[in-house]
């Protein structure tokens, strides 16, 4: 890559005018924009990369106060690591909450002239149920209506998980989904809907192991149009 001196500055790259460095190689700085931005986020990371490490003493520490309680030998070879790890794996569970929509979404969001439904279905989710911290699991199924802006499909799976990966309830997950989509793009509309199966239902309490909790959220056209609803569940349906 070759730049030119801040003297011979007055010529286009890409079309516009360079006003520091002019780059010969097709980039603009709306690119040195971007790597700034692509090295705050990385900073930001690390940041809280940091965070988490100087909190996993409190975290493990509580994990063996809860294995003693429960009548166990932390000290045994089974559980003498058992503490850290479960400290660790919790952190990832929950690490949506160190995440926003503009972390994933880079510059992934395309000017399209396109206004017909795009679908993501089966995306799936794992998350925690926050009354008992056990998990829950299954398929999201993401429609939206564009409104000339497009984003990256694999995009609609890292908001997924960005939601799910926090303490949840899945009334309160769906509808997290479907806004953010709709701040992100603003498009005519947004249709989320999950189906998961709940391990407080399986695991314990009442027991019922082939129950399914489905829910969903409609924004813009989906709720106030009967056919656009109609179509994405259609499509979205199980054959």
């Amino acid at each position: 890559m070759e730049y030119q001196k801040v003297s011979d500055m007055n010529g286009l790259c890409n079309g516009k005018i360079v006003t520091e460095f002019n780059c010969r190689n097709g980039f603009s700085e709306l690119s040195i924009e971007t790597k700034k931005a692509a090295v705050q986020r990385k900073n930001e990371t690390s940041r809280k990369e940091a965070e988490d490490e100087s909190r996993l003493p409190a975290l493990e520490a509580a994990y063996t106060t809860i294995l003693q309680g429960l009548g166990e030998d932390t000290d045994r070879q089974g559980l003498l690591r058992t503490p850290l790890r479960a400290a660790k794996a919790m952190q990832f569970l929950t690490k949506g909450y160190h995440e926003t929509i503009y972390d994933v979404l880079n510059d992934a969001i395309f000017d399209e002239d396109h206004d017909e439904l795009v679908i993501v279905k089966d995306i799936d989710v794992f998350s925690l149920c926050e009354h008992h911290l056990v998990p829950f699991f299954g398929k999201v199924h993401i429609g939206y209506l564009p409104s000339k802006k497009v984003v990256g499909l694999s995009k609609l799976a890292r908001i997924v998980e960005i939601y799910s990966r926090r303490l949840q309830v899945q009334e309160r997950l769906t509808k997290q989904i479907a806004m953010a989509i709709s701040e992100a793009l603003q498009p005519a509309g947004v249709a989320v809907v999950i189906e998961a199966a709940h391990m407080c239902m399986v695991m314990r309490g009442v027991q019922k192991m082939n129950s399914r909790t489905v829910t969903s959220a409609m924004l813009g056209v989906f709720r106030e149009d009967p056919k656009t609803r109609e179509e994405f569940l259609a499509l979205t349906k199980s054959a």
